[in-house]
């Protein structure tokens, strides 16, 4: 299991913590391990296997001059969610990386959006290295405000020499 969703169940699980404290002790941690997440403060409600979501709360700071979430916010919050996504679902023996991201803004973004990425589990075993990754932005009444892609190159993990034991 990868080290993104055993991090993320282990937080859930703490009995003295409880599930959404644990939710947020994880989303934290997550914006810590990539500090420029922590600009948009990521809730995470679901990081599973192919499924990944987070809220982006509602913050003047993430607002653009109309009072709506900024488009990079939007992007922002995408790419955290595809990034839990990829890393709970990737083979063990594979790496991703970005490659490029195509987005649709459709509505005004206004109040809290929940930022979704989804993958199909055919497309981690394909041995194609390009990989999309579905992903949009829903705000509180369900309506899509941003939906499109993000391309992951993936590729084969270099195996590591082996290290000698000592003498």
């Amino acid at each position: 299991m990868s080290q993104v969703l055993s991090l993320w169940r282990r937080c859930r699980s703490v009995p003295v913590v409880g599930p959404v404290l644990g939710a947020r002790a994880f989303s934290f941690a997550f914006s810590q391990k990539a500090p420029y997440f922590g600009s948009i403060r990521p809730r995470f409600t679901v990081i599973e296997h192919n499924r990944a979501e987070l809220v982006i709360p509602d913050r003047r700071r993430v607002h653009n001059h109309l009072g709506t979430v900024h488009a990079i916010a939007l992007c922002n919050g995408l790419e955290a969610a595809m990034g839990a996504l990829a890393e709970a679902t990737i083979p063990t023996t594979r790496r991703w990386i970005p490659k490029g991201m195509t987005v649709a803004y459709t509505a005004k973004a206004v109040g809290d959006i929940t930022c979704i990425a989804e993958t199909d589990a055919a497309q981690w075993s394909s041995g194609d290295p390009d990989l999309p990754v579905r992903v949009r932005g829903v705000d509180r009444n369900g309506t899509v405000v941003v939906e499109g892609v993000i391309n992951l190159w993936v590729t084969e993990r270099k195996s590591r020499p082996a290290v000698a034991a000592g003498p």
